[in-house]
């Protein structure tokens, strides 16, 4: 059981119980080593690394690209690295007060961020409500993004 559906909560709970929970989240198309190095670095502060995969949806509507992989093949590449513990596909989340009663639901230890996080403050706050605390764990590595390497093999096919 390391991939569930949110909507899982009663496994979720069963395989996280007891746990030091770093939870991470993103949408990891097109993995890269940006990401592997942001995973890896973010299971140092827990035993437990949680990462939440958002949905094609939100790909196509806030990230406004169509996503390279979809959210099953995203969830299967993810959960074949050694030190992710548990992926859990999410919905398409409409407001941020659906991100906070997940993060009550699952009562993170950390939430690990890379640097300059666009939702920064959400996260403090939500780490905040449950005790938790949020940590920087990766600069950003400009040289590596999905975007880049999906133009990069563009122009290798042309």
């Amino acid at each position: 059981m390391k991939v569930l559906e949110y909507s899982d909560k009663k496994n979720i709970k069963k395989v996280t119980v007891g746990k030091n929970i770093v939870l991470v989240g993103g949408c990891f198309d097109l993995l890269h080593y940006g990401h592997i190095k942001f995973l890896e670095d973010s299971k140092k502060y827990g035993d437990f690394l949680v990462v939440t995969l958002e949905s094609d949806k939100f790909i196509k509507l806030k990230k406004k690209k169509k996503p390279f992989h979809n959210m099953k093949e995203r969830a299967k590449i993810l959960s074949v690295i050694s030190f992710v513990d548990l992926v859990i596909k999410l919905p398409f989340f409409k407001n941020d007060e659906d991100y906070f009663k997940m993060t009550r639901f699952l009562k993170p230890k950390v939430i690990a961020v890379s640097q300059n996080d666009s939702v920064y403050y959400n996260k403090q706050k939500q780490a905040q409500e449950v005790g938790g605390e949020v940590k920087i764990v990766t600069k950003v590595i400009k040289k590596f993004s999905s975007s880049k390497a999906l133009k990069y093999a563009s122009i290798l096919s042309n």
